[in-house]
Parts: C-alpha cells; sequence; structure tokens
C-alpha cells in the first residue's frame, strides 16, 4: 500500500561496505589494529532504508548488483522494508566500499570505492511502469559518474516529467562531483525540484566558500537546496535566499558514514507524508543524529 503522497522511488547505488574503524592514524607499511565489518550499503540504497524506517509511504528502489551479492542484498533491503527491484549483473561483481573510520571524537571516515555493477544500470534497465504509484522520485548523484546511469537518468527525468513526478538528487560525492564538473552536474539536473548537497558540494557547485551563500545561489536555478551539514545541522534556500537553518541534534559519533543519506531518506519521507520542508529537515538531523551513533550505514532492520 502507499502512503497518501504516494510511494518514493529511489534509483541508485546498492554498494557492500567493508566497514574499518582504526583508533589513531594508520601505520604505513605494517599493520593497524582495526575492527571489521562487511555490511550492506550504497547512497541509494541507504537513502531507501532511512526512508522505510522514517514510515509513511511505500519506498521502492532499483538497483544493479552483481550475482555474487544479489540474494544478500535483497534479503536485507526487505529486512529494512524497502521494496527492492534489483537488476544482476552477469558479468562484473556488486559494488564494494571500503570505509575507513578513524575512531576519533569526529568519526570521519576515508572511502575507497570500486562501483562495480552499480553504476553500470542503464535505459534498459528502466520502465515508465515503475513510476506507477510514485508521489517522488529520488536520483543517487552516483548514477551520473558513469556514461549508462547518466542515460538512465535522463530517461527517467523525462518519464518524471511526464507524469509530474517531483525528483530530488542528492550530489553524493565532492570527489567524483569534481570530476564531472559543476556547471556539467547542474545541466544534467535540470527540472529538478530538491537539490541535497553536503555544505563541501554546494561550495564547489557554486565556488563560494561562505555555505549560506552557495545554497542561496544553488536556490536561483533549483526551486529548493537543502544543505546538509553534518554536527552543524542543515539549511534551507528558495528562490536566492536562506529560508531556514536546522540546529542539530547533540550526540556522540560512532560512525558518520551514511549520515547524510539517513538526512535524505528521513526529509524525504516525511515530504511525502505531508511536512513541509523545515519540519522535514527536522526530521532529517534526527535520523542524520541517529545514524552516526551506529557502525554502518544504514537503520536497524525491522522487527
Amino acid at each position: 500500500m502507499t502512503g497518501p503522497g504516494g510511494a518514493l522511488l529511489v534509483v541508485g547505488d546498492v554498494i557492500t561496505d567493508v566497514v574499518a574503524r582504526h583508533a589513531g592514524p594508520l601505520a604505513p607499511g605494517t599493520d593497524t589494529a582495526a575492527v571489521i565489518r562487511t555490511v550492506p550499503g550504497g547512497a541509494g540504497a541507504n537513502v531507501a532504508c532511512w526512508a522505510a524506517r522514517r514510515g509513511g509511504c511505500e519506498v521502492r528502489l532499483l538497483g544493479r548488483v552483481g550475482a555474487d551479492a544479489a540474494v544478500w542484498h535483497e534479503r536485507e533491503l526487505a529486512a529494512c522494508g524497502v521494496r527492492p527491484r534489483l537488476v544482476v549483473d552477469a558479468d562484473v561483481p556488486t559494488g564494494t566500499v571500503v570505509c575507513l573510520v578513524d575512531e576519533g571524537a569526529a568519526a570521519e571516515r576515508t572511502f575507497l570505492t570500486d562501483s562495480g555493477a552499480s553504476l553500470r544500470l542503464g535505459p534498459e534497465d528502466w520502465s515508465d511502469a515503475l513510476l506507477d504509484g510514485v508521489g517522488r522520485l529520488h536520483l543517487s548523484g552516483y548514477l551520473l559518474f558513469s556514461g549508462s546511469s547518466r542515460a538512465l537518468v535522463a530517461v527517467a527525468l523525462k518519464a518524471a516529467e511526464a507524469r509530474g513526478v517531483p525528483v530530488s538528487v542528492d550530489p553524493a560525492s565532492a570527489g567524483f562531483l569534481a570530476e564531472l564538473g559543476p556547471d556539467r552536474f547542474l545541466s544534467l539536473v535540470e527540472g529538478v525540484d530538491v537539490l541535497l548537497p553536503s555544505r563541501d558540494e554546494a561550495c564547489l557547485l557554486t565556488e563560494c566558500a561562505d555555505v549560506a551563500e552557495a545554497a542561496a545561489s544553488l536556490s536561483r536555478r533549483l526551486p529548493l537546496v537543502v544543505v546538509k551539514l553534518g554536527a552543524e545541522g542543515a539549511l534551507l534556500a528558495r528562490s536566492g535566499e536562506v529560508c531556514a537553518r536546522v540546529p542539530p541534534l547533540p550526540v556522540t559519533p560512532r560512525d558518520t558514514t551514511g549520515a547524510g543519506d539517513a538526512f535524505t531518506g528521513a526529509f524525504l519521507a516525511a515530504l511525502l507524508a505531508g511536512a513541509d520542508p523545515g519540519r522535514a529537515a527536522e526530521e532529517g538531523c534526527r535520523a542524520g543524529a541517529a545514524a552516526v551513533e551506529r557502525v554502518g550505514a544504514r537503520p536497524p532492520a525491522r522487527d
């Protein structure tokens, strides 16, 4: 059953995360003691799981995985309340990210990324019927970093426009975004109604050092910009002006992996349930706070 605002369809990456939590700096050329876990991840999949955790709408996910881990990922997504539609790639394994998490006060993380099958999602994997009953389409920004998935984005945006389905995008990676280029990224997301960048991504897209100026600048091109500020909360901008600031929740972080995805998922689910953007951003901050108190990028599975 879909909610009153329709279902949320997320299109994006499904990844296997290898999370290595280490205390202190890495020791080149020798061993560094760490606690290592293998957990399901991927920005698109994480957003879907946190949206399902918030509740209020049906959450669906389109992604591409290798045969090596397809059954596991489908089971883990379903356990979080997501309806997965995973395309199984017979030639390339599931993408893998090694997450190096410093157990210092900030629990900051560094990613080593092998996108694998996730960015081989293409137009042939899309069907307009995927939008049946959908009230919002969300596209992971990682899709814009390969040719085949960029082509899928173009097809999905056209289909969503034809049906009047609003679309949101999370830029996903400042590093990949710098390689793609800000102008190209902004041209690819034309027609999107909500952009959800991090501080670094917003500043990179606008070449503004001040995040408020960056958000205001982006909002002259897109109807609503929601900048995720991590431990500083979030800010919202419309029509060239910052219109709201949302404070953070005090937490003791264990692992910041997936915090931005948690914010995005809860924010979008709240929007679909009828919340105004400011209230939805408050829910996003609560989800982000819950995420950093856990190891891994997903919420706990449903009972």
